[in-house]
Order: C-alpha cells, then structure tokens, then sequence
C-alpha cells in the first residue's frame, strides 16, 4: 500500500470518528433539551393543579362563610373560624399563584389574574366587605367558573394539551350553591 492510500484511509477512519462524535453530541443535546422541556411540563402542569385547588378551597371556604354569615346554613364552627378557614385558603391561594407566576406564559398569567380578582370579590362578600344580593353573589360564581374554564384552556394549550371545552356546560356544572330560597307565604 502505498503512502496516499494510507492517508486516505486514515483521514476517512477520522472523518467517520468525527462524524459519529459529531451526531451522537447532537443526539444527546437534543435529548436532554427533551427531557428539560417533559421536566417543566411536569412543573407547570403540577403549578396549573395546585393553583385551581387553591381557587376552588377559596370558593368552598367563601360559601361556607357567606351561608353562615348571612343565615342560609347554621353550621356548629363559628363565623370567626370559617373566616380565619378562609384566610388560610387565600394564603394558600396567593402562594399557587405565586408559583404559577414563576413557570407560565403570559396568557396564561393573565388569566390567572382574572380568577384571582373574580375568587377576590367572591372572599370580599362572604367576609361582608362588600354586601350585595344572593342573586349577585350567584353571578360572581358563574364569573368564576367562567374565568377558571377560561384558564384552563390556556394552560392546556400551554402544556401542549389537545382538545379542549368551551361553553357554558362546563361552567354551571361547578356550581355548589344552594338553590334560592323563597320566604314561606303565611296564610
């Protein structure tokens, strides 16, 4: 074998190295940016649960105290522990909210923004800072629910999530207020 033959052959046995480093660091890149994108998913994902636990704690908490306060349930807890339950929720709330802020996308940070001032106006009736009709206090739920449908599908969308649901079936599904009382007529 003569000199060039050997060269040629050592500079392909190169190239083939080079090459296969080459494609197997590709490789590897891209799985671990794979794997960091399935790991924030995950975060995000467990951030989008926690924060809609958090709302949905406030507005139980919210009817409780509101149906005690304003005599639509008599419960044996008194007003004062059902509010210090609902400050609690709040907190745990505002902490969810805290680290969805961290890991989401703008859209889906806004739409966070207007369940919290929708769940705000809901704490603000049942503590009595605000007052206002059964009827109204109604609304604020369906506005809630509306709002948190509403986010939902910007977290799925965010999270990569096909399919989806719009619509008002959704919404009045998430009620958990008591039917409307009418006063007994007297004969």
């Amino acid at each position: 074998m003569d000199t060039i033959t050997q060269l040629v052959t050592i500079a392909a046995v190169v190239f083939g190295g080079l090459t296969t480093w080459a494609t197997n660091q590709l490789m590897e890149r891209s799985r671990r940016k794979d794997q960091r994108r399935v790991r924030w998913d995950e975060k995000k994902l467990d951030a989008y649960v926690e924060y809609v636990g958090s709302v949905r704690a406030c507005i139980y908490a919210a009817v409780l105290a509101y149906e005690v306060t304003h005599d639509l349930r008599s419960m044996p807890r008194t007003e004062h522990e059902l509010l210090m339950d609902l400050t609690e929720a709040e907190g745990r709330r505002a902490l969810a909210f805290e680290r969805l802020m961290m890991l989401a996308e703008d859209r889906v940070i806004d739409a966070a923004h207007e369940v919290n001032a929708t769940a705000l106006a809901i704490d603000w009736r049942a503590r009595r800072l605000v007052v206002g009709t059964l009827e109204e206090w109604r609304a604020l739920h369906a506005g809630i629910f509306r709002a948190i449908n509403a986010f939902h599908e910007l977290a799925r969308a965010d999270l990569g999530v096909s399919g989806g649901f719009v619509g008002d079936s959704h919404t009045s599904r998430g009620l958990i207020l008591p039917e409307s009382r009418t006063p007994a007529v007297e004969e």
